[in-house]
Protein backbone atom coordinates (compact mmCIF):
# COMPACT_ATOMS: atom_id res chain seq x y z
CA UNK A 1 0.00 0.00 0.00
CA UNK A 2 2.39 2.76 0.88
CA UNK A 3 4.44 1.57 -2.50
CA UNK A 4 1.06 2.25 -4.25
CA UNK A 5 1.03 5.65 -3.06
CA UNK A 6 4.18 6.66 -3.48
CA UNK A 7 3.44 5.82 -6.79
CA UNK A 8 0.31 7.87 -7.71
CA UNK A 9 2.36 10.43 -5.66
CA UNK A 10 5.37 10.34 -8.01
CA UNK A 11 2.46 10.18 -10.94
CA UNK A 12 0.79 13.50 -9.42
CA UNK A 13 3.71 15.43 -9.08
CA UNK A 14 5.08 14.47 -12.46
CA UNK A 15 1.33 15.71 -13.83
CA UNK A 16 1.44 18.58 -12.26
CA UNK A 17 5.33 19.60 -13.34
CA UNK A 18 4.01 19.01 -16.66
CA UNK A 19 0.39 21.49 -16.45
CA UNK A 20 2.86 24.12 -15.21
CA UNK A 21 5.32 23.81 -17.55
CA UNK A 22 2.54 23.63 -20.12
CA UNK A 23 1.14 26.42 -18.22
CA UNK A 24 4.03 28.68 -18.31
CA UNK A 25 4.71 27.80 -22.16
CA UNK A 26 1.51 28.53 -23.24
CA UNK A 27 1.52 32.44 -20.59
CA UNK A 28 5.05 33.34 -22.47
CA UNK A 29 3.60 32.28 -25.71
CA UNK A 30 0.44 34.02 -25.15
CA UNK A 31 2.73 37.37 -23.65
CA UNK A 32 5.26 37.77 -26.57
CA UNK A 33 2.14 37.36 -28.80
CA UNK A 34 0.14 40.01 -27.31
CA UNK A 35 3.35 41.86 -27.08
CA UNK A 36 3.58 41.27 -30.84
CA UNK A 37 0.02 42.46 -31.31
CA UNK A 38 0.38 45.08 -29.01
CA UNK A 39 3.01 46.44 -31.46
CA UNK A 40 1.14 45.68 -34.36
CA UNK A 41 -1.95 47.49 -32.79
CA UNK A 42 0.56 50.96 -31.67
CA UNK A 43 1.34 50.61 -35.15
CA UNK A 44 -2.06 50.38 -36.88
CA UNK A 45 -3.26 53.21 -34.44
CA UNK A 46 -0.14 55.22 -35.43
CA UNK A 47 -0.63 54.57 -39.36
CA UNK A 48 -4.38 54.81 -39.35
CA UNK A 49 -4.14 58.40 -37.42
CA UNK A 50 -1.31 59.38 -39.79
CA UNK A 51 -3.82 58.09 -42.68
CA UNK A 52 -6.43 59.92 -41.24
CA UNK A 53 -4.58 62.94 -41.02
CA UNK A 54 -3.67 62.92 -44.74
CA UNK A 55 -6.80 62.21 -46.01
CA UNK A 56 -7.83 65.63 -43.48
CA UNK A 57 -5.48 67.63 -45.17
CA UNK A 58 -6.31 65.99 -48.82
CA UNK A 59 -9.70 66.46 -48.27
CA UNK A 60 -9.14 70.53 -46.90
CA UNK A 61 -7.13 70.85 -50.57
CA UNK A 62 -9.93 69.50 -52.37
CA UNK A 63 -12.29 71.69 -51.13
CA UNK A 64 -10.19 74.94 -51.83
CA UNK A 65 -9.20 73.41 -54.86
CA UNK A 66 -12.93 73.14 -55.56
CA UNK A 67 -13.63 76.02 -54.92
CA UNK A 68 -11.08 77.80 -56.72
CA UNK A 69 -12.16 75.65 -59.80
CA UNK A 70 -15.90 76.80 -58.94
CA UNK A 71 -14.48 80.40 -58.71
CA UNK A 72 -12.20 80.39 -62.46
CA UNK A 73 -14.95 77.66 -64.53
CA UNK A 74 -17.73 80.02 -63.51
CA UNK A 75 -17.70 81.35 -67.07
CA UNK A 76 -17.77 77.97 -68.75
CA UNK A 77 -20.73 76.91 -66.77
CA UNK A 78 -23.51 74.64 -68.37
CA UNK A 79 -25.57 71.69 -67.87
CA UNK A 80 -22.61 68.62 -68.06
CA UNK A 81 -20.29 71.14 -65.97
CA UNK A 82 -22.97 71.66 -62.99
CA UNK A 83 -23.13 67.79 -63.39
CA UNK A 84 -19.41 67.30 -62.95
CA UNK A 85 -19.19 69.73 -60.03
CA UNK A 86 -22.84 68.15 -58.30
CA UNK A 87 -20.41 64.90 -58.38
CA UNK A 88 -17.48 66.39 -57.62
CA UNK A 89 -19.57 67.75 -54.14
CA UNK A 90 -21.19 64.58 -53.57
CA UNK A 91 -17.62 62.65 -53.76
CA UNK A 92 -16.36 65.22 -51.05
CA UNK A 93 -19.03 64.58 -48.57
CA UNK A 94 -19.07 61.15 -49.20
CA UNK A 95 -15.25 61.27 -48.35
CA UNK A 96 -16.08 63.38 -45.18
CA UNK A 97 -18.54 61.13 -44.00
CA UNK A 98 -15.44 57.82 -45.10
CA UNK A 99 -13.61 60.18 -42.79
CA UNK A 100 -16.21 60.64 -40.17
CA UNK A 101 -16.48 56.20 -40.64
CA UNK A 102 -12.82 56.20 -40.52
CA UNK A 103 -12.81 58.05 -36.56
CA UNK A 104 -15.93 55.64 -35.84
CA UNK A 105 -14.14 52.89 -36.82
CA UNK A 106 -10.65 53.89 -35.14
CA UNK A 107 -12.54 54.22 -32.02
CA UNK A 108 -14.12 50.91 -31.95
CA UNK A 109 -10.66 49.53 -32.78
CA UNK A 110 -9.23 51.01 -29.60
CA UNK A 111 -12.42 49.53 -27.13
CA UNK A 112 -11.49 46.28 -29.03
CA UNK A 113 -7.76 46.32 -28.04
CA UNK A 114 -8.62 47.67 -25.06
CA UNK A 115 -11.18 44.87 -24.42
CA UNK A 116 -8.37 42.45 -25.81
CA UNK A 117 -5.86 43.76 -23.10
CA UNK A 118 -8.54 42.69 -20.28
CA UNK A 119 -9.06 39.45 -21.64
CA UNK A 120 -5.09 38.82 -21.80
CA UNK A 121 -5.24 40.33 -18.23
CA UNK A 122 -8.13 38.11 -17.24
CA UNK A 123 -6.65 35.25 -18.52
CA UNK A 124 -3.02 36.08 -16.92
CA UNK A 125 -4.78 36.04 -13.48
CA UNK A 126 -6.21 32.92 -14.06
CA UNK A 127 -3.03 30.84 -15.53
CA UNK A 128 -1.17 32.63 -12.48
CA UNK A 129 -4.15 31.34 -10.28
CA UNK A 130 -3.90 28.05 -12.22
CA UNK A 131 0.27 27.66 -11.61
CA UNK A 132 -0.66 28.42 -7.96
CA UNK A 133 -3.44 25.81 -7.63
CA UNK A 134 -1.22 23.51 -9.41
CA UNK A 135 0.02 21.66 -6.63
CA UNK A 136 -3.41 20.79 -5.65
CA UNK A 137 -4.29 19.85 -8.45
CA UNK A 138 -7.00 16.59 -8.24
CA UNK A 139 -7.08 14.25 -11.62
CA UNK A 140 -10.65 15.45 -11.77
CA UNK A 141 -9.43 19.08 -12.86
CA UNK A 142 -6.80 17.70 -15.97
CA UNK A 143 -10.44 18.22 -17.94
CA UNK A 144 -10.43 21.93 -16.70
CA UNK A 145 -6.67 22.26 -18.13
CA UNK A 146 -7.32 20.74 -21.45
CA UNK A 147 -10.23 23.33 -21.67
CA UNK A 148 -7.39 26.18 -21.08
CA UNK A 149 -5.09 24.06 -23.61
CA UNK A 150 -7.69 24.22 -26.22
CA UNK A 151 -8.99 27.94 -25.37
CA UNK A 152 -5.13 29.05 -25.74
CA UNK A 153 -4.87 27.13 -28.99
CA UNK A 154 -8.26 28.87 -30.29
CA UNK A 155 -7.04 32.50 -29.41
CA UNK A 156 -4.02 31.55 -31.02
CA UNK A 157 -5.60 30.77 -34.32
CA UNK A 158 -7.73 33.97 -33.91
CA UNK A 159 -4.43 35.74 -33.71
CA UNK A 160 -2.85 34.58 -36.42
CA UNK A 161 -5.69 34.67 -39.07
CA UNK A 162 -6.06 38.43 -37.49
CA UNK A 163 -2.17 39.24 -38.60
CA UNK A 164 -2.53 37.92 -41.59
CA UNK A 165 -5.49 40.38 -42.38
CA UNK A 166 -3.35 42.91 -40.70
CA UNK A 167 -0.76 42.78 -42.95
CA UNK A 168 -2.97 41.74 -46.11
CA UNK A 169 -4.27 45.24 -45.00
CA UNK A 170 -1.22 46.72 -44.83
CA UNK A 171 -0.05 45.61 -48.59
CA UNK A 172 -3.06 47.23 -49.75
CA UNK A 173 -2.77 50.48 -48.05
CA UNK A 174 0.89 50.45 -49.37
CA UNK A 175 -0.29 49.78 -53.29
CA UNK A 176 -2.76 52.93 -52.49
CA UNK A 177 -0.53 54.90 -51.03
CA UNK A 178 1.72 54.77 -54.13
CA UNK A 179 -1.33 55.07 -56.75
CA UNK A 180 -2.20 58.40 -54.27
CA UNK A 181 1.40 59.65 -54.50
CA UNK A 182 0.92 59.15 -58.25
CA UNK A 183 -1.97 61.07 -58.41
CA UNK A 184 -0.50 63.66 -56.54
CA UNK A 185 2.26 64.27 -59.00
CA UNK A 186 -0.25 63.74 -61.61
CA UNK A 187 -2.87 66.78 -59.89
CA UNK A 188 0.10 69.01 -59.59
CA UNK A 189 0.55 68.82 -63.45
CA UNK A 190 -2.81 69.59 -63.87
CA UNK A 191 -2.59 72.63 -61.44
CA UNK A 192 0.42 74.03 -63.08
CA UNK A 193 -1.23 73.22 -66.60
CA UNK A 194 -4.62 74.78 -65.24
CA UNK A 195 -3.24 78.11 -63.85
CA UNK A 196 -1.09 78.19 -66.92
CA UNK A 197 -3.92 78.07 -69.34
CA UNK A 198 -6.01 80.51 -66.58
CA UNK A 199 -3.19 83.14 -66.96
CA UNK A 200 -3.33 82.50 -70.64
CA UNK A 201 -7.90 82.98 -70.85
CA UNK A 202 -7.39 86.59 -69.13
CA UNK A 203 -4.76 87.56 -71.29
CA UNK A 204 -7.12 86.78 -74.10
CA UNK A 205 -9.66 88.98 -72.54
CA UNK A 206 -7.46 91.12 -71.83
CA UNK A 207 -6.99 91.52 -75.57
CA UNK A 208 -10.41 91.27 -76.34
CA UNK A 209 -11.49 93.82 -74.08
CA UNK A 210 -8.16 96.38 -75.76
CA UNK A 211 -9.79 95.56 -78.95
CA UNK A 212 -13.25 96.25 -77.97
CA UNK A 213 -11.90 99.53 -76.84
CA UNK A 214 -9.95 100.33 -79.86
CA UNK A 215 -13.51 99.37 -82.05
CA UNK A 216 -15.71 101.65 -80.22
CA UNK A 217 -12.46 104.66 -80.57
CA UNK A 218 -12.76 104.20 -84.24
CA UNK A 219 -16.30 104.20 -84.55
CA UNK A 220 -16.75 107.17 -82.43
CA UNK A 221 -14.00 109.06 -84.82
CA UNK A 222 -16.13 107.86 -87.74
CA UNK A 223 -19.34 109.37 -86.43
CA UNK A 224 -17.63 112.40 -85.65
CA UNK A 225 -16.06 112.20 -89.37
CA UNK A 226 -19.51 111.58 -91.14
CA UNK A 227 -21.27 114.15 -88.73
CA UNK A 228 -18.49 116.81 -89.77
CA UNK A 229 -19.18 115.63 -93.21
CA UNK A 230 -23.10 116.64 -93.12
CA UNK A 231 -22.33 120.10 -91.27
CA UNK A 232 -19.84 120.86 -94.38
CA UNK A 233 -22.28 119.42 -97.00
CA UNK A 234 -24.84 121.60 -95.70
CA UNK A 235 -22.45 124.49 -94.55
CA UNK A 236 -21.74 124.63 -98.51
CA UNK A 237 -25.47 124.24 -99.41
CA UNK A 238 -26.73 127.62 -98.11
CA UNK A 239 -23.44 129.38 -98.97
CA UNK A 240 -24.19 128.39 -102.30
CA UNK A 241 -27.82 129.30 -101.77
CA UNK A 242 -26.99 132.85 -100.30
CA UNK A 243 -24.79 133.21 -103.22
CA UNK A 244 -27.04 132.66 -105.98
CA UNK A 245 -29.67 134.67 -104.10
CA UNK A 246 -27.21 137.28 -103.70
CA UNK A 247 -25.93 136.90 -107.53
CA UNK A 248 -29.62 136.69 -108.77
CA UNK A 249 -29.76 140.42 -106.97
CA UNK A 250 -26.84 141.46 -108.64
CA UNK A 251 -27.74 140.29 -111.83
CA UNK A 252 -31.46 142.14 -112.10
CA UNK A 253 -29.70 145.51 -110.47
CA UNK A 254 -27.75 145.10 -112.91
CA UNK A 255 -30.13 144.51 -115.80
CA UNK A 256 -32.24 147.09 -114.61
CA UNK A 257 -29.26 149.78 -114.87
CA UNK A 258 -28.80 148.50 -118.23
CA UNK A 259 -32.35 149.46 -119.44
CA UNK A 260 -32.38 152.52 -117.39
CA UNK A 261 -29.34 153.22 -119.34
CA UNK A 262 -30.26 151.93 -122.65
CA UNK A 263 -33.69 154.07 -122.01
CA UNK A 264 -31.79 156.75 -121.49
CA UNK A 265 -29.60 156.56 -124.31
CA UNK A 266 -32.42 155.93 -126.53
CA UNK A 267 -34.40 159.08 -125.44
CA UNK A 268 -30.97 160.91 -125.44
CA UNK A 269 -30.91 159.96 -129.40
CA UNK A 270 -34.40 160.45 -130.45
CA UNK A 271 -34.09 164.20 -128.65
CA UNK A 272 -30.39 164.93 -130.40
CA UNK A 273 -32.05 163.38 -133.66
CA UNK A 274 -35.20 165.93 -133.30
CA UNK A 275 -32.62 169.06 -132.44
CA UNK A 276 -30.61 167.82 -135.81
CA UNK A 277 -33.73 168.16 -137.87
CA UNK A 278 -34.88 170.61 -136.54
CA UNK A 279 -31.31 173.16 -136.21
CA UNK A 280 -29.84 171.65 -139.20
CA UNK A 281 -30.07 174.94 -140.85
CA UNK A 282 -29.19 176.90 -137.69
CA UNK A 283 -25.65 175.23 -137.15
CA UNK A 284 -25.10 175.62 -140.74
CA UNK A 285 -25.36 179.54 -140.11
CA UNK A 286 -23.64 179.01 -137.10
CA UNK A 287 -21.13 176.97 -138.64
CA UNK A 288 -20.48 179.73 -141.20
CA UNK A 289 -20.82 182.74 -138.69
CA UNK A 290 -18.22 180.86 -136.59
CA UNK A 291 -16.23 180.38 -139.56
CA UNK A 292 -16.18 183.88 -140.47
CA UNK A 293 -14.96 185.03 -137.00
CA UNK A 294 -12.47 181.92 -136.95
CA UNK A 295 -10.61 183.50 -139.89
CA UNK A 296 -11.04 187.03 -138.76
CA UNK A 297 -9.85 185.67 -135.69
CA UNK A 298 -12.37 186.63 -133.44
CA UNK A 299 -13.42 184.55 -130.75
CA UNK A 300 -17.15 184.93 -128.88
CA UNK A 301 -18.77 182.88 -125.75
CA UNK A 302 -22.16 182.58 -127.67
CA UNK A 303 -20.93 179.42 -128.87
CA UNK A 304 -20.37 178.14 -125.48
CA UNK A 305 -23.68 179.52 -124.17
CA UNK A 306 -24.95 177.56 -127.07
CA UNK A 307 -23.61 174.26 -126.41
CA UNK A 308 -24.74 174.68 -122.77
CA UNK A 309 -28.36 175.57 -123.65
CA UNK A 310 -28.58 172.29 -125.95
CA UNK A 311 -27.02 170.47 -122.76
CA UNK A 312 -29.84 172.33 -120.60
CA UNK A 313 -32.65 171.19 -123.15
CA UNK A 314 -31.29 168.01 -123.03
CA UNK A 315 -30.76 166.85 -119.03
CA UNK A 316 -33.52 169.86 -117.89
CA UNK A 317 -30.95 170.83 -115.44
CA UNK A 318 -30.28 174.75 -115.58
CA UNK A 319 -27.38 174.93 -113.17
CA UNK A 320 -23.85 174.31 -114.59
CA UNK A 321 -22.87 173.23 -111.44
CA UNK A 322 -25.25 170.73 -110.56
CA UNK A 323 -25.23 169.25 -114.14
CA UNK A 324 -21.51 168.46 -112.95
CA UNK A 325 -21.98 166.87 -110.08
CA UNK A 326 -25.05 164.45 -111.50
CA UNK A 327 -22.04 163.75 -114.27
CA UNK A 328 -19.56 162.86 -111.47
CA UNK A 329 -21.89 161.16 -109.34
CA UNK A 330 -23.59 158.54 -112.23
CA UNK A 331 -20.23 158.08 -113.46
CA UNK A 332 -19.25 157.49 -109.39
CA UNK A 333 -21.68 155.39 -109.68
CA UNK A 334 -21.18 153.31 -112.43
CA UNK A 335 -17.43 152.74 -111.58
CA UNK A 336 -18.78 151.73 -107.83
CA UNK A 337 -20.94 149.19 -110.18
CA UNK A 338 -18.32 147.54 -111.59
CA UNK A 339 -15.88 147.33 -108.91
CA UNK A 340 -18.86 145.49 -106.90
CA UNK A 341 -19.65 143.52 -109.82
CA UNK A 342 -15.81 142.51 -110.25
CA UNK A 343 -15.82 141.73 -106.42
CA UNK A 344 -19.15 139.57 -106.44
CA UNK A 345 -16.95 137.57 -109.55
CA UNK A 346 -13.93 137.43 -107.55
CA UNK A 347 -16.15 135.97 -104.26
CA UNK A 348 -17.55 133.48 -106.84
CA UNK A 349 -14.41 131.90 -107.72
CA UNK A 350 -13.31 131.91 -104.37
CA UNK A 351 -17.23 130.44 -103.36
CA UNK A 352 -15.97 127.65 -106.11
CA UNK A 353 -12.91 126.87 -104.73
CA UNK A 354 -14.39 126.50 -101.33
CA UNK A 355 -16.89 124.10 -102.83
CA UNK A 356 -14.39 122.00 -104.51
CA UNK A 357 -11.96 122.01 -101.30
CA UNK A 358 -14.95 120.88 -99.31
CA UNK A 359 -15.92 118.24 -102.04
CA UNK A 360 -12.32 116.99 -101.93
CA UNK A 361 -12.79 116.82 -98.18
CA UNK A 362 -15.94 115.01 -98.21
CA UNK A 363 -14.36 112.53 -100.91
CA UNK A 364 -11.70 111.97 -98.22
CA UNK A 365 -13.84 111.77 -95.52
CA UNK A 366 -15.37 108.89 -97.11
CA UNK A 367 -12.51 107.10 -98.37
CA UNK A 368 -10.99 107.55 -94.15
CA UNK A 369 -14.54 105.85 -93.10
CA UNK A 370 -14.36 103.44 -95.62
CA UNK A 371 -10.56 102.23 -94.06
CA UNK A 372 -12.11 102.71 -90.51
CA UNK A 373 -15.26 100.30 -91.74
CA UNK A 374 -12.48 97.73 -93.42
CA UNK A 375 -10.05 98.34 -90.04
CA UNK A 376 -12.95 97.25 -88.15
CA UNK A 377 -14.25 94.57 -89.98
CA UNK A 378 -10.63 92.82 -89.36
CA UNK A 379 -10.54 93.83 -85.43
CA UNK A 380 -14.28 91.89 -85.64
CA UNK A 381 -12.19 89.19 -87.42
CA UNK A 382 -9.55 88.74 -85.24
CA UNK A 383 -11.95 89.23 -82.01
CA UNK A 384 -13.34 86.40 -83.50
CA UNK A 385 -10.74 83.76 -84.14
CA UNK A 386 -9.31 85.05 -80.73
CA UNK A 387 -12.96 84.09 -79.40
CA UNK A 388 -12.68 81.19 -80.97
CA UNK A 389 -9.29 80.27 -79.41
CA UNK A 390 -10.55 80.74 -76.30
CA UNK A 391 -13.81 78.35 -76.36
CA UNK A 392 -11.01 76.27 -77.45
CA UNK A 393 -8.97 76.26 -74.50
CA UNK A 394 -12.23 76.58 -72.51
CA UNK A 395 -13.09 72.93 -73.66
CA UNK A 396 -9.52 71.66 -73.22
CA UNK A 397 -9.69 72.83 -69.15
CA UNK A 398 -13.32 71.43 -68.98
CA UNK A 399 -11.51 67.80 -70.02
CA UNK A 400 -9.24 68.75 -67.34
CA UNK A 401 -11.65 68.85 -65.23
CA UNK A 402 -12.95 65.79 -65.71
CA UNK A 403 -9.75 64.47 -65.19
CA UNK A 404 -9.74 65.86 -61.70
CA UNK A 405 -13.16 64.55 -61.15
CA UNK A 406 -11.61 61.07 -62.20
CA UNK A 407 -9.08 61.94 -59.66
CA UNK A 408 -11.97 62.23 -57.18
CA UNK A 409 -13.80 59.41 -57.89
CA UNK A 410 -10.58 57.63 -57.39
CA UNK A 411 -9.42 58.89 -53.78
CA UNK A 412 -13.28 57.84 -53.08
CA UNK A 413 -11.98 53.94 -54.38
CA UNK A 414 -9.16 54.45 -52.29
CA UNK A 415 -11.23 55.20 -49.48
CA UNK A 416 -14.02 52.53 -49.85
CA UNK A 417 -11.22 49.92 -50.12
CA UNK A 418 -9.50 51.16 -47.33
CA UNK A 419 -13.17 51.25 -45.05
CA UNK A 420 -14.08 47.67 -46.66
CA UNK A 421 -10.94 46.29 -45.75
CA UNK A 422 -11.04 47.78 -41.95
CA UNK A 423 -14.79 46.36 -41.73
CA UNK A 424 -13.79 43.05 -43.39
CA UNK A 425 -10.87 42.60 -40.49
Amino acid sequence: MPRGRSAVSIHSDSSEMDIDGIAETELAKLQRQFRIMEGDRQAYSVETQNLIRRQQQEIQKLQAEHEELQCSLRVSENRAQRVRDSEVTQNLRRMLEQRDELEEQLQREKQAAAQLDQEIFSMERKLAAQRRAGSTMSPNQKPQSYQTKQACHTLENKLDRALTRFNKQLAKMGQLREELEILHVERNRFQQLYHKLGKELQEIHKDIGDLIDQSTSAYDARVEAQYKTVTLNEKAVKDLAQYSVEMQELERVIAHEHRLKTFMSTKNQERNDQEDSQDATRRQAMEEKEKRKTESGEESIATLEEAFTRIQNATGEEDLDTLVMKFIEVEDRNFALFNYVNEQNNETETLRDQIAQIQQEMEQSRQEGQQQEEAHAAMLREIGERQQEAEAQEQEQEQRGATVCEFVTLQGRFRNAFVHGNTQS
